[in-house]
Parts: structure tokens; sequence; C-alpha cells
């Protein structure tokens, strides 16, 4: 399995409906390919409760290590992802939330005094909740709540569930720093890597050169890769290759092309190279890959 995403990066997925955006569900990493979920953003902010295990959870530049018990909060339109922090599973319960549902209708005093504050601030990306701190446990709390309340919902479940994310907000807009205010410069730096991501989604099965992706944002070769990997930790090149690695799983499994095909299909220059670099990230050949998923499958 893996997150379905539109050429820009945005998740293709339904949080809810319009009658009530949010959508309440447990996840665990060993459902996805590689043990992790694809670095993606969307509209909707998202809370997240570790249940069992850990992870390795990545806001733009911000990478935090959660444990069972703890939790994140990643906003609005930040690019994220996650991996596993060791071998083991890690089982996890996420809600999205469309920041309407919190602040009614456009241009309301909830929305301009309490959401858009946090939601349209790019120096607030994220922030995590441990029990070591009153306020954080107290999210903890609440997004245990609920949990409960998407196990056995009551009739009132959507008037509960609104509740608790209120007492949710409340504590975040109390508790971040509200003050920082982002420059022209940090809203221009959130675009640029958008678009770098966006470029690498839309032609990873191309041949791509450092020249084509730095032109996409106007920017000279150096100062591309400075960018990318100061926000997010890793070099260009190497998320291009785990890129193309991971959409090529998909294609084995399905079984349907040759390894030289899907190799062309997800942009690698040989069969040889994307079999070595596959190893090198997966820890097996793609035929030992399809080999173990099929192997699971009948048993």
């Amino acid at each position: 399995m893996q997150i379905t995403l539109r050429s820009d990066g945005r998740e293709i997925k339904s949080h809810g409906d319009y009658a009530f955006p949010v959508l309440v569900s447990p996840e665990r990493l060993d459902a996805y390919e590689m043990g992790s979920f694809a670095c993606h953003w969307h509209p909707e902010i998202e809370f997240t409760l570790i249940l069992t295990g850990e992870i390795l959870y990545q806001v733009n530049d911000r990478t935090y290590h959660l444990k069972k018990g703890e939790g994140v909060f990643c906003n609005a339109n930040m690019l994220h992802t996650g991996r596993h922090a060791d071998s083991h599973d890690c089982t996890y319960l996420s809600v999205t939330v469309n920041p309407s549902l919190l602040y009614g209708y456009e241009a309301s005093l909830l929305q301009t005094k309490f959401i858009q504050p946090v939601t349209e601030n790019p120096l607030l990306p994220s922030a995590s909740f441990s029990r070591e701190v009153p306020w954080e446990r107290e999210v903890l709390s609440h997004l245990d709540t609920i949990r409960q309340l998407w196990q056995e919902p009551p009739r009132s479940y959507e008037l509960r569930l609104l509740t608790e994310l209120y007492q949710i907000w409340i504590l975040l807009f109390d508790h971040l720093d509200l003050d920082a205010r982002p420059s022209s410069g940090d809203v221009r730096e959130l675009e640029r890597l958008r678009r770098i991501v966006t470029f690498i989604h839309g032609h990873y099965m191309e041949h791509i050169s450092l020249e084509d992706i730095s032109g996409c944002v106007n920017m000279c070769k150096s100062e591309c890769c400075r960018l990318f990997k100061r926000n997010m930790n890793q070099p260009l090149f190497d998320y291009l290759l785990h890129y193309r690695i991971r959409q090529s799983i998909p294609l084995l499994v399905q079984g349907k092309d040759s390894i030289t095909d899907i190799s062309l299909q997800c942009g690698f220059s040989s069969p040889s190279y994307y079999t070595k670099l596959f190893r090198k990230f997966m820890g097996c050949t793609p035929r030992e890959y399809t080999k173990s998923v099929h192997a699971k499958k009948q048993s």
C-alpha cells in the first residue's frame, strides 16, 4: 500500500466529507511499502497518536522520534512523511481535520482570530506532544478520548468529537508561539520546496537533471540543492532515487511488466542500476522482493 498523490504532491484522499470534514483512522507503518508513507501534503491539519511501537515522523525539516503514547500535530499544507524508527511495526491513530470544521464559515471571528494565526503561519509547521509536559499530556488525553469515541461511537459521536478537537485547539492556541511572524522569504522558500517536490513527482519517470529541477524554481543549482537539504534533511537526488524505487514497487507486485520495463518506466537508465539501488534501499533484489510478497499473500 502507498499514499496516492496528485502531481503536485497533494494526497488524493477524502478526509471525511463536506457535511463533517474529519477522518479518524488507525494506521500501521508495515502496511506501506518500505515501511514508510510518501512525503505529501494536504490542506487539512492532522494529529497523530502513537499506539504501539516507534516512528520517525518528519514535517518539513523537523524529524520527531515518537514512541507509544506520544503524538504530533502537522499543520495545514506542510510536507510530511513517516518511517520505521527500528525493525518493529508502529501503529498509530490519525485525526485529519479540515480547519473549516472548527471555524464554521469564511471570515468568521473564529477563523480570523483563532484558526488562521496557526494554519497560515509557515513558522508553525508542527508540534510534538509528550507526557512530560502538562499541557501536552492534556492534548494526548483528548486524542485518546477521540480513539475511544471512534472505537465505540455514541449517538452524539460528532458532537463529542468536535468538543475534543476544540479542547485540543485551545491548548495549541494558548501554548504555541503565535507572535512569530513569517517573512516573505519564509513563505517563498516553502513554496519553492513544494514546487521541487511537485516537479520530482511529476517527472520521476523521465531523465531529470539538476538543471531541470533548479529551473522549475528559477534558482541556481547549488542553492536549489541547499534549499532542499535544509528543509528535507536529505540530498535532493537521494529523495529522487528513493521516490523512483517507491513508485516501482506497485509495478513489481502487479507482475505485468519485466524488471527492465519497470526500471525504464521509473526513470532508471538500466535494469542493473535499478537492481543495485533496489538492493541498497530494500535489502533484497526486485525479484526477491516480488517472491516474498507473493509468498505472504499465499500464506
